[in-house]
């Protein structure tokens, strides 16, 4: 059975999205990514200007993993118009992650900058994934606006707290006609299986993965979680009950 995740025009078979930020070097972060099995992996692009444009770049191509740049730290829509641009210019690809944080101290979305860029970005032929909050209305509008796919968070960026309003994610899902993919406040495998039950399209995830005592074995925990609430998902649960209910029929 076919289960690609599509975002646009790009085919992914893994479901799990991993950032390269946090990571204490270059081999932790390769092992990392090698047993995540992820095929597309987000790079701050105003971090590896600084950087040099070397390193995590290129062991990302190295490892033939899809490069999703990210507009992070950008604070106005026209800082993230102008961070995609440069970055279709030197990484050659039409993706991008649309970040526009309204503060340094909670991370959080600004809708309003955020609408405002993945209009212009949209109409200007990217396939834009736009991090939000996990808002249902601005979800669709976002959809609305021409994202290729919805990334409503679990908790704010770095936390590890969880999903910490899992029926608004599951009212997101319910309409959306694009990806839906989890993003940021992923703390374990259980958080990562949870955002699959509840229909999410696949998870990103960066600081629990690259902070984790054993990276490589906590990226291979996540890729399992994800495969789980997929599977779980697809084959349906049963209903919850408030009395107990027999499993086999009396007699």
């Amino acid at each position: 059975m076919d289960d690609a995740l599509v975002i646009g025009e790009h085919k992914l078979s893994s479901r799990l999205i991993i950032g390269t930020g946090g990571a204490g070097n270059l081999s932790v972060l390769e092992r990392a990514l090698v047993a995540s099995g992820t095929e597309l992996t987000t790079v701050a692009m105003r971090k590896a200007d600084a950087d040099g444009g070397t390193g995590v770049l290129g062991l990302v191509r190295r490892l033939g993993i899809k490069l999703l740049p990210n507009t992070a730290g950008c604070r106005t829509a026209a800082e993230a118009v102008l961070t995609a641009q440069l970055a279709r210019e030197a990484l050659d690809t039409d993706l991008i992650k649309l970040e526009v944080h309204a503060d340094d101290r909670t991370l959080l979305p600004d809708p309003f900058e955020t609408l405002d860029a993945a209009e212009q970005l949209a109409a200007d032929g990217f396939t834009v994934l736009a991090y939000t909050n996990d808002d249902p209305v601005l979800a669709l509008r976002l959809e609305e606006a021409g994202c290729a796919a919805v990334m409503p968070l679990g908790a704010p960026i770095g936390t590890g707290l969880g999903i910490r309003n899992p029926h608004n994610i599951e009212l997101i899902v319910a309409r959306a006609m694009v990806p839906v993919v989890l993003d940021a406040g992923i703390g374990t495998a259980s958080d990562a299986c949870l955002a699959m039950e509840l229909g999410c399209d696949a998870v990103l995830l960066s600081t629990a993965v690259t902070r984790a005592k054993d990276p490589e074995r906590m990226a291979a925990a996540m890729r399992a979680g994800v495969e789980a609430g997929r599977l779980a998902r697809d084959a349906g649960r049963v209903p919850q009950r408030f009395w107990a209910h027999a499993s086999s029929p009396p007699r």
